[in-house]
């Protein structure tokens, strides 16, 4: 990562502090990227060496994205969606997931982060028939998100709502549930929620969190999968339901080849969509 990347702002970039690992660049380096520095790359090699399944993870959990805005644009017809708790920009961003189906569609980033709104701009390219915009807000604000969201979309037309990895950041968990509740309540029918976290059934992922939320300034809570389907209480949920995430309509190998049981291996990570009827 430079000052002089395209697309980034250097006051921002200038007020980061590369010393302490942070959440957006070390699952920017778990997927190969180039936006993170030595404490992101240290930290996040600790993190695998307690849970060797985190590459997977975050690899599954892109792949998620991808799969559940890919339906939404297309077999479900959505043309709007709010995506909270961006991260930084990387292959295969909502907008452009969204647009390859539907170059239409209107997407609306929102974050909090100095480093991701360093490099926003890299989420504000468009088709000509669309369009993208970023938010600089906390998720804790849902009225604010709203109201801002406006501005690009039309909320009396359904939205994808995206909460991805996000909702762990929130402590308490009746706070999580009540956010969603009100981002979803502002949302006209046909809307859908489309959210993953990470769940606390692995003892090596609870043990490599703990030593995450203990260097880091913004923790992050592993949830039981119950917990996380709590989310979509009151929506119809798409089949498969809220599974792990490598399990939710996966595509086949591009070998052709049936997967070993039919299915992928499970992560820890449970998501799901939800319909708002």
């Amino acid at each position: 990562m430079t000052d002089g990347q395209p697309g980034t702002d250097r006051d921002a970039l200038s007020a980061i502090d590369r010393s302490i690992p942070h959440s957006a660049r070390i699952w920017n380096y778990w997927l190969g990227g180039k936006d993170n520095y030595t404490a992101d790359r240290e930290a996040g090699d600790q993190y695998q060496e307690i849970f060797p399944g985190i590459v997977e993870l975050a690899r599954a959990s892109r792949g998620f994205l991808s799969r559940a805005v890919t339906h939404l644009a297309g077999d479900l017809g959505v043309r709007q969606f709010l995506d909270i708790g961006t991260g930084l920009p990387t292959a295969d961003n909502t907008h452009e997931v969204a647009q390859r189906t539907a170059p239409e569609s209107r997407i609306v980033y929102v974050d909090n982060d100095p480093l991701v709104l360093a490099h926003a701009r890299a989420l504000l390219t468009s088709t000509p028939e669309g369009a993208t915009a970023y938010i600089d807000a906390d998720l804790r604000s849902p009225d604010t998100i709203l109201a801002e969201a406006a501005r690009t979309l039309d909320l009396d037309r359904p939205v994808g709502l995206m909460l991805m990895n996000i909702l762990g950041h929130i402590e308490d968990y009746d706070e999580a549930r009540s956010i969603v509740r009100r981002l979803m309540a502002a949302l006209p029918s046909g809307s859908c929620l489309v959210s993953n976290d990470g769940t606390d059934g692995d003892e090596a992922f609870n043990r490599a969190q703990r030593f995450y939320n203990e260097m880091a300034g913004v923790p992050y809570i592993l949830r039981t999968p119950g917990q996380i389907a709590g989310y979509f209480r009151g929506l119809d949920v798409l089949e498969p339901g809220v599974v792990p995430v490598s399990r939710w309509r996966p595509e086949a190998p591009p070998t052709g080849a049936p997967l070993p049981g039919g299915l992928p291996p499970a992560v820890e990570e449970y998501g799901g969509v939800g319909v708002k009827p």
